[in-house]
């Protein structure tokens, strides 16, 4: 589509939006920053219609804000560049009213371009699309859904400062169970999930079932696959975002940190991706449950380039915290077949529906990195023709961990391999591999110089 095709159908969508919902006047517009969290600006209708034509400006210093919203003057991005405007604008498809916002809200995500109008390289989903580019000049499609878990809290923390899971509004026991797939827990916060699927429907996004997962107040829903990875994407920030919202509505908190809780399960991003051909047939598909030679090849680049990508399953100093043996976070490269001890799972199901689960991120990623990623690892896989080696029956947890594959350990290690990876320059961008590196460089500074009460727990008397 041409640029002015692009404009003209941006404001033709805008326009049939605001035809339909003319009491609409809070709209905000949706940017995802590297670390995945949403930023942006609250508009007036009559200020939207201006964005899709010609976009909105904002400085181009919020590619590189740390998780906390500073600035990372260190990349040289910030009075070096005179902090210069960029150019919004607008992700087609993803104007849509927020119920949580009362009657008159909505909002749209949107995309940071450069002023000439090319993407800007820094920008999580422009990334993802430059490795979509690869499977498109091969005639593949990529389908995917990410699925994610999250915590419900009390927002209220203890005395002690100390976070608590949420508890039914009829009760005044903090959830102790674990409760997996318990129904009486999705029963308790039946008005959470209820106007969670209300919002999802009113905003087109496709959300299945719900469970209870494996710790008291934790809860997974599914998106349904997309043969769209970019909208996948989208689905799964947008999802996020009303997660959080109608959390507050209810009078609870709801969080996708990796690791809330150092005694119970840590929440995962379970990524689930086929790949079509150009017939629309899924080159994965095979009655033999190992699938086919592809399936094999793009699980052997995942293996391979997983502890080169680890900085972007796991981007957080808490990320690190999920990763334990018997605790369905995987602490291996490994695959099987029907088997959540691993890695890479390829599920169980009919021919048609063979693909491959990666199971590495935690909730705390940014999809859009975390996809590019491994979709990066998948294309070089079966570029490449690289062998998986044997499946692992059993529990993978007993697999040896010591070989050249091992993803590193902690926060510090991970970006030292990310940063020095020719393969994630290759698929993600050599400036973005860099700005990246920087931005988590300086928040490692920054975590690591405040001292936790842990430190005189320990050291004050005895050190």
């Amino acid at each position: 589509m041409s640029k002015s095709s692009s404009v003209i159908a941006g404001r033709s969508e805008a326009e049939a939006f605001f035809k339909a919902n003319p009491d609409v006047d809070s709209i905000e517009m949706i940017y995802t920053d590297m670390g995945g969290v949403p930023r942006g600006k609250r508009l007036r209708q009559h200020e939207v219609m201006a964005v899709y034509e010609s976009g909105r400006m904002f400085p181009g210093s919020i590619t590189v804000c740390d998780i906390t919203g500073q600035d990372t003057v260190e990349t040289g991005l910030v009075w070096e560049d005179g902090d210069a405007d960029r150019s919004m604008k607008p992700v087609p498809g993803t104007l849509v009213r927020t119920p949580w916002g009362g009657d008159s809200a909505a909002q749209f995500l949107v995309d940071l371009y450069e002023l000439d109008g090319t993407p800007n390289d820094l920008t999580s989903r422009h990334v993802l699309g430059g490795v979509i580019d690869r499977f498109t000049a091969d005639g593949l499609t990529p389908v995917l859904a990410v699925e994610l878990e999250f915590y419900l809290l009390d927002p209220r923390r203890a005395r002690d400062g100390a976070i608590r899971p949420a508890r039914p509004g009829y009760s005044r026991d903090t959830p102790r169970n674990v409760e997996v797939y318990g129904l009486r827990e999705l029963d308790d916060f039946r008005p959470f999930f209820d106007a969670l699927y209300a919002a999802t429907d009113v905003q087109g996004l496709p959300l299945e079932s719900a469970i209870s997962e494996f710790a008291p107040g934790q809860f997974e829903l599914t998106l349904r696959h997309k043969p769209d990875a970019l909208r996948a994407c989208d689905d799964a920030i947008m999802y996020k975002r009303l997660v959080k919202a109608i959390a507050q509505q209810q009078g609870l908190e709801a969080t996708f940190m990796a690791k809330p809780f150092a005694e119970q399960a840590g929440s995962g991003m379970h990524i689930h991706v086929s790949v079509n051909d150009g017939g629309d047939t899924n080159i994965f598909a095979s009655d033999d449950p190992e699938g086919t030679p592809a399936l094999r090849h793009a699980i052997g680049g995942m293996i391979g380039t997983v502890g080169d990508a680890f900085a972007l399953f796991a981007p957080h100093a808490n990320s690190y915290r999920r990763f334990k043996a018997n605790s369905y976070a995987p602490v291996a490269p490994t695959w099987g077949v029907n088997n959540r001890t691993v890695s890479f799972r390829i599920p169980a199901g009919p021919p048609p529906s063979r693909h491959v689960e990666h199971r590495a991120c935690g909730a705390d990623a940014n999809p859009y990195l975390a996809v590019a990623a491994v979709l990066a690892g998948m294309h070089h896989g079966m570029t490449n023709k690289i062998d998986p080696g044997a499946a692992v029956v059993g529990n993978g947890y007993d697999r040896d961990n010591s070989g050249d594959d091992k993803p590193p350990s902690n926060w510090f290690a991970a970006v030292d391999r990310f940063h020095a990876s020719t393969l994630m320059r290759d698929y993600l961008g050599a400036r973005f591999v860099d700005m990246f590196s920087i931005v988590k460089r300086v928040e490692q500074d920054r975590y690591f110089g405040v001292v936790p009460t842990l430190d005189y727990d320990w050291y004050l008397r005895n050190a």
